[in-house]
């Protein structure tokens, strides 16, 4: 199979996570600690594939000035889009209680929290597609990291838009399109930087790795902490210790 097309395909199964997580949350009525359990778990998984799988790997590939500087552009990059969303409604994207605004209360909220949770996806897909450039294979502790997190991402959101009052059409359309999309970023993020430079392979992989750390410090961690509380770090030490060996043993 070409490598552009597993680029593709792996950026769309991990994209899909978000369309299952909608669905269980639409289909049943998930208990608040148990999603943020989920988030939480979700956070460690990516802190834990962040570390080993992007910033070493982009350090040991690219070296440390490229990996440091891109890692610091992506943090400002998503914190000042996550600052833009959050003006026009989007800042309580993944909350699933009652937080997020409906489109009376906010109008134009629906489509930031849309482009929100884009922005959110695209950093994960593409360092799947960085991935096969670099290894020539798709790293199963990545994939699983953003599959995984993915998950409660979707489940988390989706419940916050059914209780604003947004309906099936619109919230599983969004997740579908976002899916879609993330397929798209992987595919790009192969097809791009296929021969590039290693320092630019790099700089562009902790560019991902800046933007996802911030997205779990803006989006996921306060939405675990809000209702999970005192097991909030237990249980994302063992979603970090979970991607670590998977780290291992699939390395």
């Amino acid at each position: 199979m070409p490598m552009w097309m597993q680029a593709l395909i792996w950026g769309t199964v991990a994209g899909c996570a978000l369309v299952l997580g909608s669905g269980i949350a639409w289909m049943w009525k998930v208990p608040p600690k148990i999603v943020a359990t989920v988030m939480a778990f979700g956070a460690g998984v990516l802190i834990s594939a962040l570390a080993f799988e992007l910033v070493d790997e982009a350090v040991e590939g690219g070296g440390l000035l490229p990996t440091v500087i891109g890692f610091l552009a992506g943090a400002l990059l998503f914190v000042g889009s996550n600052i833009l969303l959050a003006r026009a409604g989007a800042k309580h994207r993944k909350r699933s209680g009652e937080k997020q605004p409906s489109e009376k209360d906010a109008p134009g909220s629906g489509t930031a929290i849309a482009v929100g949770a884009l922005i959110d996806g695209i950093p994960e897909s593409v360092v799947l597609g960085l991935g096969l450039v670099a290894a020539g294979t798709v790293s199963p502790a990545m994939l699983a990291a953003v599959f995984i997190s993915n998950v409660p991402e979707g489940l988390s959101s989706t419940a916050g838009m059914k209780r604003a009052g947004r309906g099936p059409k619109y919230v599983f359309g969004i997740w579908s399109a976002i899916a879609l999309l993330c397929g798209i970023a992987s595919l790009l993020g192969y097809t791009a930087l296929e021969n590039a430079s290693p320092g630019l392979v790099a700089f562009i992989t902790a560019v991902a790795a800046g933007g996802i750390l911030a997205m779990l410090a803006d989006t996921m961690i306060p939405e675990a902490f809000e209702e999970h509380h005192n097991l909030t770090g237990f249980t994302a030490a063992v979603g970090f210790l979970t991607a670590f060996t998977i780290h291992h043993v699939g390395g």
